[in-house]
């Protein structure tokens, strides 16, 4: 993999992190589920990964290439996970919107493993850079915080071939989640 430059994203990242994250799910099962009306996928999808950044931002756990172009956002280990479908969206996404945010976050929490951990809660690089192994790169920063701290990390993916793709960068699925839709819980060094 050629060098790339990682940094840290601030707040002045946030457009173009969104710019990236919108488009690069747009056929995700999740999101596609959350969000299934072509017409307002984009701006739902924006407040919805708009709502993560900006939790995660403060914590300096974004990690990006191209300001934004590829990015990694964790959440370091919490004494009790937070849910998504927080007060903060309410108003900004539609009720059906909510629930089904609501019930899959529910899902996906249950399913997680004890114990804490650095959770990657979405890895993205805009379509126009796919195949520069960027995501990669992002993620890389993420897993060497969290041996830095001597812990294990998790995430969740709804394709298959990210399944395959995870298990090549050295994660082993924990865990699996059936309703709302299929959702594989990957943790990474394996158990």
């Amino acid at each position: 993999m050629t060098s790339v430059e990682i940094s840290i994203a601030t707040p002045a990242d946030r457009e173009r992190v969104l710019a990236s994250l919108v488009p690069a799910f747009a056929n995700d099962p999740v999101l596609r589920h959350l969000f299934p009306d072509d017409a307002t996928y984009p701006a739902y999808a924006a407040v919805f990964f708009g709502h993560l950044f900006d939790k995660r931002v403060a914590k300096g756990t974004i990690w990006t290439v191209g300001h934004g172009a590829s990015v990694a956002m964790w959440e370091p280990p919490a004494p009790v996970a937070e849910p998504v479908a927080e007060q903060s969206l309410a108003g900004q996404l539609p009720d059906d919107a909510l629930a089904r945010l609501h019930a899959c976050d529910e899902a996906v929490h249950a399913a997680m493993p004890g114990g804490p951990y650095w959770y990657l809660g979405v890895l993205a690089t805009h379509p126009d850079y796919h195949g520069r192994r960027w995501g990669q790169a992002v993620m890389q920063a993420g897993l060497r915080r969290a041996a830095d701290d001597s812990l294990p990390a998790v995430l969740e993916t709804s394709t298959t071939g990210n399944v395959e793709m995870y298990r090549r960068a050295g994660w082993e699925v924990a865990g699996t989640v059936t309703d709302p839709l299929p959702i594989w819980i990957m943790q990474y060094p394996p158990r």
